[in-house]
C-alpha cells in the first residue's frame, strides 16, 4: 500500500494502522515511516513520475500529501496533478485511491453532511478540484476531513498560536463552530474506506462536529495560564496568521452517515480533553 504524505501528522498515523508503504517527501522526514516497518519512496509531490511508479507498484494508495502552506491556487493545481497521476497509475486494475478532500467544502454556516455538493469556493477551492477525479476500474473514495486532526503528539493550531502570543484568542465572540477528529480515529478511518468502502463513496472524518472556540480558547488559557480575550476581525491576520481564514469560518459538519456505514464511532479523545495532555505553562 502507498500512503501519499506518509511521513505527514495524519499520514503518519495511516501508515502507522496500515503497516503498509509510506512516501517520504525528503531525507529529513523518510524516517518517520521506517521505524513503522514501512517501505520508503523518497520524493515530493512534484515528482509526478516517481507518483506514478510507486502507485502502480501498490495495492492501492491513500492519498493525504497536501502542500498546506502553497498559495490555495499553487496547492490545488498541484493536488489535482497528483490525484490525475495516481489515478492513471492504477486504472484499470480494480485497485483503491482514498483522496483527501476537507470539510471546508460544505456550505459554511450550516451542518456540513457526506450527500451535500463540493461549493467551489474559498476556502474550499484547493480541493473541490481533487474530489471530482473518477476512473474507470478504480474503487474511489473520498475522505472530507476535520480541518483540526490532533493528538497528544502534536498541539492543535490554537495551542501553538497561544505559545507564540502569550495570549489565547479567539476571534470576535467566538461562536463560530469548528470540525475535529483525532488522528488515530482518521487513520480508522482511511483504513476502512481502503478495505470495505463502495465505490463512489463520500465520507466525513469527524468526531466533533463544530467545537466553538471560545471553550477551546479558554482551555487553553487555563491549561497554558494566559489571558483569554477576544481579536477583533481587523486583527485577525496579525494574530493568527494564515490561520485566520480558517478561524474566521463557520462550519460545522456531520458523520453520522459515515458512521453508519462503518458501523462505528470515534473512541479516541475528543479535542479539548486532549489539549491536557500536551499544552504546558508557559516559563
Amino acid at each position: 500500500m502507498l500512503v501519499a504524505g506518509g511521513s505527514g501528522f495524519a499520514g503518519s498515523a495511516v501508515v502507522s494502522q496500515l503497516l503498509g508503504a509510506g512516501f517520504a517527501r525528503s531525507d529529513t522526514s523518510a524516517g518517520q515511516p521506517v521505524a513503522l516497518d514501512a517501505g520508503v519512496v523518497e520524493g515530493s509531490l512534484a515528482d509526478l513520475d516517481v507518483v506514478q511508479r510507486a502507485a502502480a507498484a501498490s495495492d492501492g494508495v491513500p492519498h493525504l500529501a497536501f502542500r498546506h502552506r502553497e498559495l490555495a491556487a499553487l496547492a490545488a493545481d498541484t493536488d489535482h496533478q497528483v490525484v490525475e497521476a495516481l489515478g492513471d497509475a492504477l486504472a484499470g486494475t480494480g485497485r483503491p485511491l482514498v483522496v483527501t478532500s476537507g470539510t471546508l467544502v460544505f456550505s459554511l454556516g450550516r451542518i456540513g453532511r457526506e450527500t451535500d455538493k463540493a461549493v467551489p469556493d474559498p476556502p474550499a477551492a484547493p480541493r473541490v478540484a481533487s474530489e471530482k477525479a473518477v476512473w474507470r476500474g478504480i474503487r474511489v473514495a473520498v475522505v472530507r476531513l476535520a480541518p483540526i486532526v490532533h493528538d497528544a503528539a502534536r498541539r492543535a493550531f490554537a495551542g501553538t498560536i497561544a505559545e507564540r502570543r502569550c495570549v489565547s484568542g479567539h476571534l470576535g465572540a467566538g461562536s463560530q463552530r469548528r470540525p475535529a477528529v483525532h488522528r488515530q480515529d482518521a487513520a480508522m478511518l482511511y483504513w476502512l474506506a481502503l478495505e470495505q468502502v463502495p465505490e463512489g463513496s463520500v465520507l466525513c472524518g469527524v468526531g466533533e462536529g463544530g467545537i466553538p472556540p471560545l471553550a477551546l480558547a479558554a482551555r487553553i488559557g487555563e491549561l497554558c495560564d494566559v489571558p483569554v480575550r477576544a481579536v477583533a476581525i481587523e486583527q485577525a491576520k496579525a494574530h493568527f496568521g494564515w490561520l485566520a481564514g480558517l478561524v474566521a469560518t463557520d462550519a460545522p459538519a456531520s458523520s453520522a452517515m459515515t458512521r453508519r456505514l462503518l458501523g462505528g464511532e470515534p473512541s479516541h479523545r475528543e479535542l479539548i480533553d486532549d489539549l491536557a495532555y500536551f499544552v504546558g505553562k508557559f516559563s
